[in-house]
């Protein structure tokens, strides 16, 4: 575990630096990475083979590696070299869905994106799931690209499209958090329909899951649709109670409990729990719950995450000043 205080060559203290790998402390996943950069898909298709069904590692994967193939061709040249890889057709699919969201960010707020093109990628992940039949991840693709659909889609198909991601993993975290942003505010719902989402989802995970993280997610969405609102006219009235009041406390304790009581004692952290445990970690330090973001800060080490610490300041100033305010070491 890192100190909080290092001794340097000239005598003064330096400042405890959190390490905000893209990768999250996955060093395979940043090799593969790498390989997508100079056009190499060899070590992309090696490494996904060797993650196996392994179901959460596999999902944070496919997800970090269509973020990267999406600004190149590696993954079409994988698709045409290999044109049976049933690898080579989930991760096209996801980064299908990464390009999409890309052009919508880049179009701003309030654009329609063709449905033509939405449709394509819909067929590109039933495609995959059709040639990766075990897998999740085609169905958490189809499950992110649904916000992106004018009006949303049909609830019946959303339902599907769920039914079959749970059927494969009950309780992937990605794909149940891509439900609950089509349910949110920002997309398709409300603020209630998002939280009760986030409440059944957790109260159905087993001892050690993750899942509860999303009732922390879902408050974190809340306070960005509000602030983004907000924005130029002031502090949102009694927002400053966000993540005080007793409910926000009361759920912070029992996401606490449900998942990092139920994790086997002293196991490591996986590369795949750092992002859910800042959001955790930030949760407990706004609700003034030191105890928890004590033991989740000694959890994590340096290990940080921009999200969620970049939507209510600067990320590194945050991580630091709580961390060292604890007296975490």
């Amino acid at each position: 575990m890192a100190v909080r205080r290092r001794a340097t060559r000239s005598g003064r203290s330096a400042r405890f630096t959190p390490d905000f790998d893209p990768d999250l402390g996955d060093r395979a996943l940043t090799e593969a990475r790498h390989d997508i950069v100079i056009g190499r898909w060899q070590g992309v298709r090696d490494l996904l083979r060797a993650t196996g069904e392994d179901w959460p590692r596999r999902t944070h994967r496919l997800r970090l590696l269509a973020h990267a193939a999406a600004g190149s061709s590696t993954v079409e040249a994988w698709r045409a070299a290999e044109p049976d890889s049933p690898d080579a057709a989930v991760l096209r699919a996801a980064t299908e869905v990464v390009r999409v969201f890309d052009t919508a960010i880049a179009a701003g707020r309030g654009s329609t994106v063709d449905r033509g093109r939405l449709d394509a990628i819909v067929d590109a992940c039933l495609a995959a799931a059709q040639a990766a039949p075990a897998d999740p991840m085609p169905w958490v693709s189809l499950l992110s690209v649904a916000r992106l659909y004018e009006g949303g889609v049909q609830r019946r198909e959303l339902r599907q499209w769920f039914d079959e991601l749970r059927r494969r993993d009950p309780y992937n975290t990605e794909g149940h958090a891509q439900v609950m942003r089509y349910w949110s505010a920002r997309w398709h719902g409300t603020h209630g329909a998002m939280y009760d989402f986030a409440r059944d989802a957790a109260g159905v995970a087993p001892p050690g899951s993750p899942l509860p993280i999303l009732v922390q997610v879902a408050r974190v969405e809340e306070y960005r649709y509000i602030a983004d609102g907000a924005l130029g006219r002031g502090p949102v009235r009694g927002f400053d109670q966000h993540w005080k009041h007793e409910l926000a406390v009361t759920e912070l304790r029992r996401t606490y409990a449900r998942w990092i009581g139920g994790r086997e004692p002293g196991r490591p952290v996986a590369p795949e729990e750092v992002a859910d445990l800042n959001y955790l970690v930030h949760a407990a330090c706004y609700a003034g719950q030191l105890d928890v973001a004590r033991e989740v800060f000694g959890m994590l080490g340096t290990r940080a995450s921009w999200v969620p610490w970049s939507y209510t300041g600067e990320p590194e100033e945050q991580f630091v000043r709580f961390r060292e305010n604890l007296g975490v070491e």
